[in-house]
C-alpha cells in the first residue's frame, strides 16, 4: 500500500448517517442559537446555512458575527445520549486495526464529542491523535489551511501519500485538491469531488490498494 496515512471523518462516516445522531446535534445547535443567543427562531435556519457555506462551520460564523462562548456552545451541542443512536459495527473495528497506516481522526466536531462517539463504536483505542475542530482553529474542513495543520501533526510531509475519507464532497473535493487520495463515504461522487466513493467499509482496503475505484 502506497498510503502511510489515513485521516477519518468522525460523525456521519464511522456511523451511518441514517441513525439520526447528527440531526439530533444540528438540532441542538438551533436551540443554543434560540435559548442561549436569543436569535429568533425564524432566522436560525438560513442563518445557519449561510455560515456553514462561508465559514466551513455554523460555529465560525457565530464566532465572527456574535458573541459565542465557544467552550459552552460546543457543550451543548453535543449533550446528546449516544447510546439512543450508536452501536459498533462488527467490521469497522478489525477492519481499522488491521490497517498499516498512521490513522488520525480529523473531525470538526471537538476532542470530548470524538472521544465520546470512538468510545460508543468501540474503536476509541485506534485512534492516537485526534486533530478535532480546536486543534486547526481559527480553521476547519474543508479550508486549505486545516489539511496543512492536520498534516503537520501527523508528521506527514507528502499529501499524495494521505487518505481523507468524509461524507461530504466539499470535504473530499479539498482534500484532493490538496494533493490527498480522497474518500466519500455513503454516496457517490461526481464532478471530481473524490477519488473514490465507498458504501461498505469491507471495500475500503480494496480501494487504498487501487482495485477498487
Amino acid at each position: 500500500m502506497k498510503f502511510t496515512t489515513i485521516f477519518f471523518d468522525l460523525d456521519d462516516t464511522l456511523y451511518p448517517s441514517n441513525v439520526g445522531l447528527w440531526e439530533a446535534i444540528k438540532n441542538r445547535m438551533g436551540d443554543y442559537m434560540r435559548e442561549r443567543m436569543n436569535i429568533p427562531a425564524a432566522e436560525i435556519p438560513a442563518l445557519r446555512e449561510k455560515y456553514y457555506a462561508q465559514y466551513g462551520t455554523t460555529l465560525n460564523g457565530l464566532q465572527k458575527h456574535h458573541q459565542v462562548d465557544v467552550e459552552d456552545y460546543l457543550a451543548y451541542v453535543h449533550d446528546v445520549p449516544l447510546a439512543d443512536y450508536l452501536t459498533p459495527n462488527p467490521i469497522l473495528r478489525p477492519l481499522i486495526a488491521s490497517l498499516p497506516t498512521r490513522n488520525l481522526i480529523f473531525t470538526n466536531a471537538d476532542i470530548r464529542h470524538a472521544e465520546r462517539v470512538l468510545t460508543a463504536l468501540d474503536l476509541r483505542d485506534l485512534f492516537s491523535v485526534i486533530v478535532d475542530v480546536k486543534t486547526v482553529a481559527p480553521y476547519c474542513k474543508p479550508m486549505p489551511e486545516s489539511f496543512e495543520i492536520a498534516m503537520r501533526i501527523a508528521g506527514e510531509s507528502d499529501s499524495s501519500r494521505c487518505v481523507m475519507i468524509d461524507d461530504l464532497p466539499r470535504t473530499t473535493r479539498a482534500a484532493k485538491q490538496a494533493g490527498m487520495f480522497s474518500v466519500l463515504y455513503g454516496s457517490a461522487f461526481a464532478n471530481g469531488d473524490a477519488d473514490a466513493s465507498l458504501f461498505d467499509w469491507k471495500d475500503f482496503t480494496k480501494i487504498l490498494e487501487g482495485k477498487d475505484h
